[in-house]
């Protein structure tokens, strides 16, 4: 193979074009990622039931679906969570490589065979399924800069005009919304019930019958008479508007023809459809969105896309609304990167700077120094072959290559100079004859004779070991003693603790606290953190109702934003203690 292409060079160099192009191409196409996806597909059934307790639902919903999730293939466990505030989450994880959307299509399946059994109100709502991870890639926050809109409007214009929208980007898999829009809240006074001698569903019916979408009909429709000159079709609002609307539905109409209208056993106003989370950004009110990333999914493609879409959208924006990034993952991939890339570009001038100072010869040198681009153009074509991706560990691992690579280079090409100036041959018998006797020759005789000596040194060592054994016996407990007391020692993690830029605060207060008592944990909380850390942070978007393990009053979750690494004294590490 060696002779094939020293008498073709032309061949040689077109082939290491050829290399160079395909990793050129294949670089535009490989995705971007901090580490490999190794983590197992997931998918997630998320069910709603207004009103019922943690024990309820788990009961009626939760436990009912997971009854029903048999016969998945690929599954290896599912884990739920069943809220306070009527939310169950299930999440199934399949095997690593299982395909996303044929997971997604079974789930969908075998769900179809429990709906059935779930109470009406959870029908009513729907459930979802999709597939998407645990964690955010971006948390969006939106804040009204001149205060022209409250909260509530914020969250509403967030969930009409923007969740639905950034929902449907190619790779996000779910997103969360930290708010709620507008709907009409109806509160009921038991007392005034029960003088009227009414119940809950008699309201409900009320409501659900005067407050209907009617088909009316059409003028002029088939059959129509012989002399009809006009079609169209009727429009009829039968949906209620306002609050004084939802006021005049007459509940029951008594004997003596007087009416209960729903004004008279109820406070009917425009509110919030639920008021599950509290929202702030730097101390003001906010309303926020969590991206999370669809299973399989390019991450920092993904997020690139949301921004994309989110800007587009940010044009229509009521005037002071805006949105600030409270949370994302995806700038300290890319400095990670960068730094890689610049370790690479570093590693590639030294070892031409040590080429050059050893053989101090610039045709020597240059030799190997253009092999190390076109082996590394001709890997990112392997990489993207094999589906692989751009990341840390696979930059690292060209770093180490280039060692091998110019290792193996040097040999040879000192080996062709000093041929050709002691033999005199030309540059292509120089190298046949160069590459022969080291091919073969120089592996042989090397492998003999370092065989032999490491077989002389290990019968005198055994030797002398067998001749003092208490006392190798002895050295050899110390070692293992040593190595034993270092390694409990030593603090295990799956991955080394990184400054990446920001964090998350969790903070769960005991079970029954309210919202408010939250609230005012959260509030000193970002006290502190912007008098005492007002150097190192950039902004702080905390959420009461909303955490790690599940949601509810008495949990809350802040996501800490810090300025530039160049920017702040202290690291992320030394911050958090």
């Amino acid at each position: 193979m060696a002779n094939f292409f020293i008498d073709r060079p032309i061949f040689a160099w077109v082939l290491a074009i050829l290399l160079c192009l395909t990793g050129a191409l294949a670089i535009f196409s490989l995705p971007v990622e901090q580490y490999p996806d190794l983590a197992p597909p997931n998918v997630r059934i998320t069910a709603n039931y207004p009103g019922a307790s943690a024990q309820t639902l788990e009961n009626t919903v939760t436990q009912v679906i997971e009854q029903n999730m048999t016969g998945l293939d690929n599954l290896m466990y599912m884990s739920s969570q069943s809220s306070g505030t009527g939310q169950a989450t299930i999440t199934l994880s399949f095997i690593a490589g299982t395909d996303p959307d044929e997971a997604v299509q079974q789930v969908q399946n075998q769900l179809q065979s429990a709906m059935r059994k779930l109470p009406q109100a959870v029908q009513d709502q729907g459930v979802t399924v999709r597939k998407t991870g645990d964690t955010n890639i971006l948390t969006i926050a939106f804040v009204s800069t001149d205060g022209s809109m409250d909260k509530q409007d914020i969250a509403d214009y967030v969930a009409s005009n923007i969740q639905d929208p950034l929902s449907r980007v190619n790779g996000v898999g779910d997103i969360d919304a930290y708010g709620s829009q507008y709907s009409m809240r109806i509160w009921l006074d038991p007392a005034k019930l029960n003088s009227f001698q009414m119940t809950t569903k008699d309201v409900t019916d009320a409501i659900e019958s005067q407050n209907a979408q009617i088909a009316v009909g059409q003028l002029g429709g088939t059959p129509s008479v012989d002399k009809q000159a006009l079609n169209a079709t009727i429009n009829a609002q039968s949906l209620l508007q306002t609050p004084q609307q939802f006021r005049d539905i007459t509940l029951r109409v008594n004997q003596d023809g007087s009416e209960v209208k729903l004004g008279d056993v109820a406070t009917v106003e425009l509110g919030a459809e639920k008021y599950d989370y509290l929202s702030r950004f730097n101390g003001n009110p906010a309303s926020g969105l969590g991206v999370k990333l669809a299973s399989g999914a390019n991450e920092m493609a993904t997020a690139k896309l949301v921004l994309d879409r989110l800007n587009e959208l940010a044009q229509y924006f009521p005037h002071g609304l805006e949105y600030k990034i409270a949370y994302e993952t995806t700038s300290f991939v890319k400095a990670s990167i960068i730094d890689v890339v610049k370790t690479l570009l570093e590693a590639i001038a030294l070892v031409f700077l040590v080429m050059y100072l050893f053989l101090q010869n610039f045709r020597a040198t240059l030799i190997p120094t253009i092999a190390v681009p076109v082996v590394l153009m001709g890997t990112f074509s392997v990489l993207y072959a094999f589906g692989y991706s751009i990341n840390t560990l696979t930059m690292f691992a060209m770093v180490l290559a280039i060692g091998l690579l110019v290792d193996d280079a040097i040999v040879v090409v000192e080996n062709v100079e000093r041929i050709m100036s002691e033999e005199g041959l030309t540059p292509r018998e120089a190298t046949r004859k160069s590459w022969f006797n080291r091919t073969f020759n120089r592996i042989f005789g090397w492998f003999n004779r370092t065989f032999n000596r490491n077989a002389e040194r290990y019968e005198k060592g055994v030797a002398k070991i067998l001749h003092r054994s208490l006392r190798w016996i002895l050295i050899y407990v110390l070692l293992l003693g040593g190595m034993v007391f270092l390694f409990l020692r030593l603090p295990t993690s799956f991955l080394p603790q990184e400054d990446r830029g920001m964090f998350t605060t969790s903070i769960q207060l005991p079970s029954g606290s309210t919202q408010q008592q939250t609230l005012k944990v959260v509030e000193k909380v970002e006290n502190y953190y912007f008098t005492h850390e007002k150097d190192n942070i950039m902004s702080v978007f905390s959420t009461v109702g909303s955490g790690p393990g599940g949601n509810g009053q008495n949990v809350a979750r802040m996501f800490v934003r810090l300025k530039d690494w160049d920017a702040r004294a202290r690291s992320h590490h030394r911050l958090l203690v």
